[in-house]
């Protein structure tokens, strides 16, 4: 089986993870990397780059097209609304989903000089970052994991934020503050990898045996709940689901206005049974509080920046 992929070194590290998974149980792949628009375009914020899915759109083509039968995704990428002949086949187990900064001297969050200058492309994470400390300067910052630590390294930026779990994976253990997610709020699956593949297939047969339950469970409420409000990069959302006990889970949601100084959020404890149902009634609480709205208003204010 032919296993599509991007070429970064973050996105073949995840690559081999499916890979290795795979051959404990029999099944032996090939890889193919694909460009896709997200790579292309690294001079621009991602709210720049048309479309939905600047990670995942090509992917999607060549798999449609029968050029490869696997595709590995990080599964925040991929966009809520899926071809029909796509199935998320597999959700592994997920890795820290949490936010991390990164500081060129190891300072902390709250230790830092106002003023400061902090790297994200990420919208959710600069409304977030200039609610708890609006006296901070934040910049864009694009490339690969090696590119915003080299730009760090390089004075350009006092600290940058990541995904701890990007890190993780990359087996660097550098000197990180974990932001809490009470007030760092992660998108909707960071730290979760999905397997796509097309619906009946015999990928779609071999790859199912990698699905871990629990996290499948949480990741589809964390998309239930903002599927309503959605505003793919070009919003400030945040959506975090994780099991409390065997029985119930925590739902976090919110967003916020592109400054951080206007949100809705939701926090509630909702029980494993019919879970779908009241991730459902809490995505309609997140848009009767203002959600859709303060996403109409990011996305026009960004569309104002870039006339």
């Amino acid at each position: 089986m032919i296993i599509g992929t991007r070429g970064s070194d973050l996105a073949l590290t995840q690559t081999r993870i499916v890979e290795r998974m795979l051959l404990e149980r029999g099944v032996s792949t090939t890889r193919k990397i694909i460009k896709t628009t997200g790579d292309t375009f690294t001079d621009r914020p991602l709210h720049e780059v048309e479309g939905v899915g600047a990670f995942v759109r090509e992917l999607d083509d060549r798999m449609l097209e029968g050029e490869v039968d696997i595709a590995v995704h990080s599964m925040k990428d991929l966009p809520t609304v899926r071809p029909d002949d796509l199935v998320t086949s597999a959700v592994l187990k997920r890795d820290s989903p949490f936010d991390v900064l990164l500081t060129a001297d190891g300072t902390g969050l709250d230790e830092l000089p106002g003023g400061s200058v902090i790297g994200t492309t990420s919208m959710r994470r600069r409304a977030q970052i200039l609610r708890y400390r609006p006296d901070l300067e934040i910049q864009d910052l694009r490339g690969n994991i090696n590119t915003r630590i080299r730009k760090l390294k390089e004075g350009l930026y006092d600290g940058i934020l990541l995904a701890e779990a990007g890190l993780q994976r990359m087996g660097w253990d550098l000197d990180v503050e974990r932001l809490h997610q009470d007030d760092f709020c992660p998108s909707a699956n960071q730290g979760t990898i999905a397997v796509v593949t097309r619906s009946g297939t015999e990928a779609e047969t071999a790859t199912s045996k990698l699905d871990h339950r629990k996290t499948r469970i949480e990741t589809s409420i964390e998309r239930i709940v903002v599927a309503d409000v959605e505003g793919g990069c070009t919003a400030p959302i945040g959506s975090f689901t994780e099991f409390v006990n065997d029985d119930e889970l925590r739902v976090l949601a919110e967003v916020l206005s592109l400054d951080g100084s206007t949100e809705v959020r939701i926090d509630e404890i909702i029980p494993l049974d019919d879970y779908a149902e009241h991730a459902r009634r809490l995505a309609g609480e997140l848009v009767d509080m203002g959600g859709k709205e303060l996403v109409r208003q990011a996305v026009c204010q960004l569309s104002v920046r870039h006339l």
